[in-house]
């Protein structure tokens, strides 16, 4: 079976589930419980679905690194997109997942983080990123404009989450998203600040985790092909076990392993 992404449902807590050896697994479930997992060595592009020997990116085969609107520059920089000028890897893709109303917003856990993303993915983007709690900042109607904007607020908050602080849950109590919010719109140009949403409700996030983790070990399947362990929770796209090991999910898209619980 393939590693694929775990699906959310938000929850109080977050319910995780996935659809591994061909039937739904809730993960929620597994948690306490020692399960296996155990790479056989084959990688499958998550783009076109063919057996590659090495991957490119998150889970490309070479020619869909290249190629793939996936994998695309405005995934990490939302501004330089172009899909709203029809224009791309892939227009018809770029149409349907770029050139549709985009969210940016600030989310808290150890400091405040601006992101960019398609308003339908809220809130899966702030779970799979293992926010504390986001605001929505501004509602755009392409993601050209939302990288734009992002581009005003990293001068004020970065855009990369911290794994190893989210992972042990170091949470600043003291971030207050309205406020951060509002004083940052002022300084705005005016022309970005007719996105800014009125919207300032706050949405808080729980996970289901025993126990985090401390002096955090990365598991990497390719360098530990087999790992047995207890399940202690699952934050982000993480997979939290016993003795503070982690795997990323989603950073082992494509591949194939034999799953046991």
């Amino acid at each position: 079976m393939l590693i694929s992404k775990l699906k959310t449902t938000y929850s109080e807590p977050v319910v995780y589930t996935a659809h591994w050896q061909n039937k739904p697994i809730c993960f929620n479930e597994l948690i306490g419980k020692e399960i296996t997992i155990q790479f056989t060595g084959l990688l499958v592009c998550t783009s076109c679905s063919k057996k590659t020997n090495k991957f490119f990116g998150e889970g490309f085969c070479y020619p869909c690194f290249q190629n793939s609107p996936e994998n695309s520059p405005c995934i990490l920089k939302p501004e330089l997109c172009q899909a709203h000028l029809g224009i791309g890897r892939n227009p018809e893709w770029e149409e349907k997942h770029h050139n549709q109303p985009h969210i940016v917003y600030l989310a808290a856990s150890d400091c405040v983080k601006v992101g960019v993303t398609r308003s339908t993915q809220l809130p899966t983007r702030w779970i799979d990123q293992g926010a504390h709690s986001a605001i929505i900042f501004a509602e755009t109607p392409n993601r050209y404009e939302a990288g734009k904007l992002e581009v005003e607020l990293k001068a004020f908050y970065t855009d990369k989450t911290n794994y190893r602080k989210m992972l042990r849950n170091e949470i600043d109590n003291s971030i207050d998203l309205i406020e951060e919010k509002w004083q940052t719109v002022e300084q705005l140009p005016s022309d970005l600040q007719e996105f800014v949403s009125e919207n300032d409700s706050i949405t808080k996030i729980a996970y289901p985790v025993l126990n985090y983790p401390n002096a955090i070990q990365v598991l990497n399947l390719e360098k530990t092909p087999m790992h047995k362990g207890i399940l202690k929770g699952i934050k982000g796209q993480y997979l939290i076990f016993e003795n503070d090991f982690v795997l990323n999910v989603r950073r082992h898209s494509g591949y194939n392993i034999e799953f046991t619980y």
